[in-house]
């Protein structure tokens, strides 16, 4: 090799490294409040069933149906508005604020267009869950739940799409601001209308749908003031116009927004479908199922925070034009992902005895019962956390580059041909019941990361961008 080669290549490993270091620091910098932010999220809920816990057993599966049934058409609007973000992203990247403001704007038109009729059908979730085989006294809970927790589509949708605004721009620390306010306030509700305490009346689990609805929507409210008049979210003016429509730009976010509700849906919708199945085997496996998933959930909400991040910093580096910039911003989130949940793994394993008890009594009915179930598939949600991590975080980085469709029937093999069939195999067709089910849900999670992975690795070594649109007018 000529000596110039020597010196030059000697230069790059040094000048590589800096950028690697450079992308981790501004990836955890962005990543940390967004996933904040969802654990402040996910701590609203786990404040919900803890609550509800106190009710027996009964409740506790009941609410598990019913939010399972809110989360189906819940999931479909979230997905459909985390479009604005990479589409944000992206027009930020390029300097085109107009373009910024009109994705917001059309975000919000979305949320109301699948709120609404989503809402509408949620007021029926008791005879829905009836005829998907559910026993008619848990149904019926759970639609008492569902009555009151419908409320919070609209402003909830709405939510994500103001949170997407602010982390487009680079500046999350708002949506986690206003996150960790309510996770207080929510407490606080929940136990006021669940128990009857401070005057207000006992309404029981309907009372905690209630205050999750009443919370969502003065978080809504608060994150709509921040992005109007504070700093430097009040000079993109994003409800300037609100009635005018910008067809285009609401075509955009369906188009790709759609399939990555679908995505979401098929991963969301196997475990919904586990909980169908749950409810099949009895109270205990599903009261078991719904602890262990809410204590998986809260972990996941780290890599689901640097998975946004991903988003945005792969839309960014589209929007200037940046390949190899794609490439750094969406290797380094996804080793950053596994990594922590490779150290969570650990900790579910060690900890899967103690964990279930924080959920439910185990001298309540049933309680010893539920607690023991729970800690066993707590061992699968450790073996499955690796995996959990990489998909969402390559899933993230893929949507940064609009590429939504693939990883759709990515998603649609791995949960659905692959994992829930060898979850009803498993845990029905030969007996292994919750157990069962659990290994084919780690199975779908694995085939997904391994697969969504080399997609995003096919799309980045070929320096593939997806065009971006500015607005000149």
């Amino acid at each position: 090799m000529p000596k110039g080669s020597t010196i030059a290549a000697a230069g790059h490993e040094p000048a590589r490294r800096g950028l690697l270091r450079a992308e981790l620091a501004a990836t955890v910098k962005l990543a940390l409040p967004m996933a904040l932010t969802q654990l402040g999220q996910v701590a609203m809920l786990t404040t919900d069933v803890v609550l509800l816990g106190r009710l027996g057993a009964d409740v506790l599966a009941a609410a598990a149906l019913g939010m399972n049934v809110f989360f189906v058409f819940f999931i479909f609007g979230l997905g459909l508005v985390t479009a604005t973000a990479p589409l944000a992203a992206q027009a930020h990247g390029a300097g085109d604020a107009r373009g910024v403001r009109r994705v917001t704007r059309m975000g919000l038109w979305a949320a109301l267009i699948v709120g609404a009729p989503a809402s509408a059908i949620l007021a029926f979730a008791e005879p829905i869950l009836v005829a998907v085989g559910q026993e008619a006294k848990l149904a019926a809970i759970a639609g008492e739940y569902v009555s009151t927790l419908l409320w919070c589509m609209i402003p909830g949708i709405g939510l994500i799409v103001l949170r997407n605004f602010v982390s487009s721009l680079g500046h999350p620390r708002s949506a986690m601001w206003v996150m960790l306010a309510g996770i207080p306030l929510n407490a606080l509700f929940v136990y006021a209308f669940v128990f009857g305490h401070f005057g207000m009346p006992q309404l029981g689990i309907a009372g905690a749908g209630l205050a999750t609805a009443l919370v969502q929507l003065a978080m809504f409210l608060a994150q709509l003031a921040i992005a109007l008049w504070a700093k430097p979210f009040r000079d993109y003016r994003i409800l300037d116009g609100f009635w005018r429509a910008d067809w285009r730009r609401l075509g955009q976010i369906f188009a790709l927004g759609t399939p990555i509700a679908v995505s979401i849906l098929l991963e969301m919708g196997v475990f919904v479908a586990a909980v169908m199945i749950m409810g099949w085997l009895g109270t205990v496996p599903l009261a078991a199922h719904q602890i262990a998933i809410q204590i998986a959930s809260i972990t996941f909400m780290i890599p689901f925070g640097i998975a946004q991040a991903a988003t945005v910093r792969v839309g960014h580096a589209v929007g200037r034009g940046d390949r190899a910039g794609v490439r750094r911003a969406g290797w380094t989130a996804v080793a950053l992902g596994v990594a922590f949940m490779a150290a969570m793994a650990v900790l579910l394993f060690a900890a899967r005895f103690d964990l279930p008890k924080l959920f439910l009594d185990p001298a309540a009915a049933n309680g010893a019962e539920v607690v023991v179930l729970a800690a066993t598939l707590l061992i699968y949600a450790a073996l499955f956390q690796m995996f959990d991590g990489a998909q969402a975080i390559a899933m993230g980085s893929l949507r940064g580059l609009s590429d939504a469709r693939i990883p759709m029937l990515i998603a649609g093999f791995s949960y659905w041909v692959a994992g829930f069939t060898l979850a009803y195999l498993l845990g029905i067709g030969a007996g292994l019941g919750a157990v069962g089910i659990w290994i084919g849900l780690a199975t779908g999670l694995a085939l997904a990361a391994i697969l969504l992975s080399l997609r995003f690795q096919s799309r980045a070594r070929r320096g593939y961008l997806p065009e971006v649109n500015v607005s000149h007018t």
